[in-house]
Parts: structure tokens; sequence; C-alpha cells
């Protein structure tokens, strides 16, 4: 396509990922469009490609067995768009029937293919569907045993453009412990041995966003040191990361609850980082908004 488009088709097997490709690839600046009509894909397509918006020059469309009898015609729908001058890239997502059974255990959800039968007999049926477009797909991802940063990375080495993808992107999360430790997180640090605001009746109500709380967690001799050390280490690591070359690193900073010293430490990580011209992103999990 033109002026740097892209047309991405995500389908698969139902629980393989396809939700989290499609979030991986809006968070890549895709415009994402998720459970399209299979019969209204070559007019869509159509309609992005004489788009004058930026934001709709790389596009991500997920059609899967949620598709019904669409999903037969689904290849000749893509040989359609094809045929209108546009590249489609196909992305398959698939897993191990053990992996996608188990999957489905954990969320009692019914199978798109079997909703009053078996899971096993849901996804036999589903890969016979499916087969057609695996044999187009131009690439095939097996998530049996594929981490979420590992799904991302992927993604992100397809389907960002060369200069993009040798950009590192750094995200800063922070995270309460209590809530587990984030499965895409590269790297961690444990930040509860830094003073606790939550004891002091003045700091509980507030977050680490706010600067008497950083004062309160990082103005002190460990937290100092704390700081330098992580930079020493960082100015290790990243460039290092980067000639991997990865795409995407995140660096989680836990506490307890995620509200005090991990927001703080993320906050002030972010700021050393960008005075270091890094691309970096903050994010706070158990933060709203």
């Amino acid at each position: 396509m033109p002026d740097g488009r892209r047309f991405v088709l995500v389908t698969g097997l139902s629980g393989a990922g396809k939700s989290l490709a499609l979030k991986f690839l809006e968070d890549l600046g895709y415009y994402c469009v998720d459970n399209l009509p299979a019969a209204l894909l070559p007019t869509f397509a159509e309609l992005v490609q004489g788009s004058k918006e930026p934001a709709r020059r790389k596009v991500a469309v997920c059609l899967d067995a949620r598709a019904g009898q669409g999903l037969s015609q689904l290849p000749g729908y893509a040989q359609e768009v094809e045929e209108k001058g546009i590249r489609v890239e196909t992305l398959f997502l698939d897993s191990s029937d053990e992996v996608l059974i188990h999957r489905y255990s954990e969320t009692r959800r019914r199978h798109p293919c079997s909703p009053s039968g078996s899971v096993e007999e849901g996804i036999l049926r589903e890969r016979g569907m499916m087969q057609p477009m695996r044999s187009r797909a131009d690439l095939i991802i097996d998530t049996s045993s594929t981490s979420v940063s590992e799904l991302r990375e992927r993604i992100a080495s397809m389907f960002l453009g060369p200069k993009e993808a040798r950009d590192l992107v750094i995200t800063i999360l922070s995270f309460g412990f209590k809530r587990g430790v984030p499965p895409e997180a590269d790297l961690v640090f444990d930040v509860r041995f830094l003073p606790n605001p939550h004891y002091d009746p003045d700091l509980r109500t507030l977050t680490g966003g706010e600067p008497d709380v950083r004062d309160f967690v990082l103005d002190n001799a460990d937290g100092r040191e704390f700081l330098d050390r992580v930079k020493g280490l960082l100015k290790f690591l990243i460039p290092r990361y980067a000639a991997e070359p990865k795409a995407y690193l995140t660096i989680g900073v836990g506490c307890t609850g995620g509200q005090h010293r991990s927001v703080a430490v993320a906050h002030a990580l972010s700021v050393m980082l960008r005075e270091m011209n890094y691309n970096v992103r903050l994010r706070h999990r158990e933060l709203p908004g």
C-alpha cells in the first residue's frame, strides 16, 4: 500500500491470543477493528485505503470463527481485497489442543464452534474451518509456549516499519505484588525495602505521583543509592537489549499495593531514562486511568 500503508488481517484459533495480538497492533499505532463481518472486508479495505487521515494508514482487522458461515468465504474476500491493489498481510495465531483446552477450562467459556458440545469438538471443527486461512498466512505464531512479551516482540518485529523497529520503546510499569507480577515485564525491581508512605497519615491517601510521596520514598540514603545503582545497570543492559534487536522492553517496579513506592520509583526511572534520550512510556497498573 502507498505512503507506508499496511493492511493486516488477524485470524486463527479461538483462545490462541488474537485479542492480545490486536491490542499490541493498536499499541503500535494501528487502527484496529475486531469481528468485522467477513463480507464487509473488501469495502472496508477500500475505504481505509482512500482515507486521508494518518491514523488510517496502518489498519488491522480481526476475523475468525465468530464470522459464522462467512468464514468459509474469507479467503475469497481477502483475494478480492488484493485484486483492488491492497496488500493483505495475514497473521495467524495457533496453539496446541492441550493448551487451548487448558485456557478454556480457566475461562469457563463455551467454544464458538461447539456452543453446546465439548471444547475438544470445537477445536477440531475450528481447525478444519481455519485451514484455508492458515495456508495463506504470512506469519504463523504458535502461542503454546510463547510469553506475552515474546508475542508482543514478534508482532512488533514484523509490523513495525524498518526505522520504527530500530527504536527501542521502554515501558516503565508500576504494580502491586498483591495482584501478581505483570507477565509482560522483562525486568522487575522489588522496591518494598524503601520507606512506606502507607504508615504516614498525611501521605496514605496520596499516590507516588505526588512530590511529597516521592520525596518520602526516595530522598533518603537507600533511595538515592538504589536509583544510582539501577542507573548503572540500565546503562549496561538497555543498549544490549536494543542490539538483540528488541523492539520493546518492559521494566516492572513493584511494591505491596502499587500505590506509593512503585509509582514514585517508576516516575523517577522514567525521568532518568528520558534524560538518557530513550523513548519511554510510563504506566501505573493499580492506579485509575
